[in-house]
């Protein structure tokens, strides 16, 4: 799930027209900077070279927080994250050796593949705390602000179709005053080559609102169940589940949506973050975290992407960049099809290949 930062004038460009042939170097997603954080939230103790015990510490120093319910999107923010638990509708302020801090609730409907399924914070979140959210109800899915600390969630994007499976959703911004919304099929493909619908679309949601009726653009249609949009550069990445193939799809600022890479096994495709060393990208069914590698002037992904961790945590769900170079991902071992350990669903620090961590077990 993966989640993207904005903040203030910096600008995502993931609409406007121009020559592909002068497009900038796939580069990492940028990020707040921590200092930029409001004083008052509670800041990760340094590394010590002694684990703490207890219950609900995890004796892997890569192991963030233990314990949670199955959780879903996460953003990382200087040292510490917020995360979504997909079922409690609880996000979550995560940091290494502290206990996780409820910042928000939202009432959700966590049936199938339903609920809290991502976060985004607000291009303005030093100043104004707004957190965005991806929810399902009991009557639709939709896009939702929260503030942190409380008060009643504000609709921004509601009526997006409920079905028994392919609820889940991704939010990211493009631009400060432009959201992307991909949308599940609810179930049915029909839905998502359907132009009267928002079912399995990625949507463009230009000054959002908070009336539930904020104006949307289709960019991309037949989309399945959803994996997770991450920008890189002025492209677009999503990725998603169809009954033939899991899929890795690029948009260009030209708005051309390519096919970069599909898995016809079919191994999950979940979160995505983008890294200096590529595109990291979350397998749930797989257990494993996979880099696909775009060509750095193309774009295009010609070689298989590489899995350099696997079996290690089982089923992974989100993926965020973080500012120190490694990758934060969540675990979904509470859901159906996973087998929890004691110490799951928990949030995990991956060094990227290049450090030399993560390998297969």
């Amino acid at each position: 799930m993966t989640v993207g930062l904005v903040l203030g004038a910096l600008v995502l460009s993931g609409c406007a027209r121009f020559d592909d042939s002068a497009s900038s170097p796939f580069t990492q997603e940028p990020t707040l900077d921590a200092a930029e954080l409001e004083p008052t939230k509670p800041k990760p103790s340094d590394e010590s070279t002694t684990r703490p015990s207890g219950p609900c510490i995890d004796p892997d120093p890569a192991v963030v927080v233990s314990c949670l319910d199955t959780a879903g999107g996460l953003v990382e923010m200087g040292g510490y994250a917020l995360v979504a638990e997909r079922r409690t509708g609880r996000i979550l302020h995560v940091a290494p050796e502290q206990q996780p801090v409820e910042v928000a609730r939202v009432d959700v409907d966590p049936a199938g593949d339903g609920g809290l399924s991502d976060i985004a914070i607000s291009p303005t979140y030093p100043e104004d705390g707004l957190i965005y959210a991806y929810v399902t109800t009991a009557s639709d899915n939709r896009v939702v602000r929260v503030a942190e600390g409380g008060g009643p969630p504000k609709p921004v994007l509601t009526g997006i179709p409920k079905g028994t499976t392919g609820n889940r959703g991704a939010i990211d911004w493009s631009k400060p005053d432009q959201m992307l919304v991909l949308t599940g099929d609810a179930g049915d493909p029909a839905a998502a080559s359907d132009p009267a619908s928002t079912a399995g679309k990625l949507l463009r949601v230009n000054n959002p609102t908070s009336n539930g009726n904020a104006p949307t653009e289709v960019a991309v249609s037949g989309i399945g169940s959803v994996g997770d949009i991450c920008l890189g550069g002025d492209q677009i990445w999503i990725t998603d589940r169809t009954p033939a193939m899991d899929r890795l799809q690029r948009i260009g600022p030209d708005g051309v949506v390519t096919t970069a890479w599909t898995w016809p096994d079919r191994p999950g495709v979940a979160g995505c973050a983008v890294t200096p060393e590529g595109l990291a990208i979350s397998l749930t069914d797989a257990k494993a975290l996979a880099m696909a590698s775009p060509d750095p002037q193309t774009y295009a992904v010609t070689a298989p992407p590489s899995v350099f961790l696997a079996n290690k945590y089982g089923r992974l769900l989100g993926a965020t960049p973080a500012m120190d170079g490694t990758i934060w991902v969540s675990t979904s071992n509470k859901s159906d099809g996973g087998q929890p350990t004691p110490n799951d669903d928990r949030v995990v620090r991956i060094p990227p290949p290049s450090a030399g961590g993560g390998g297969p077990d």
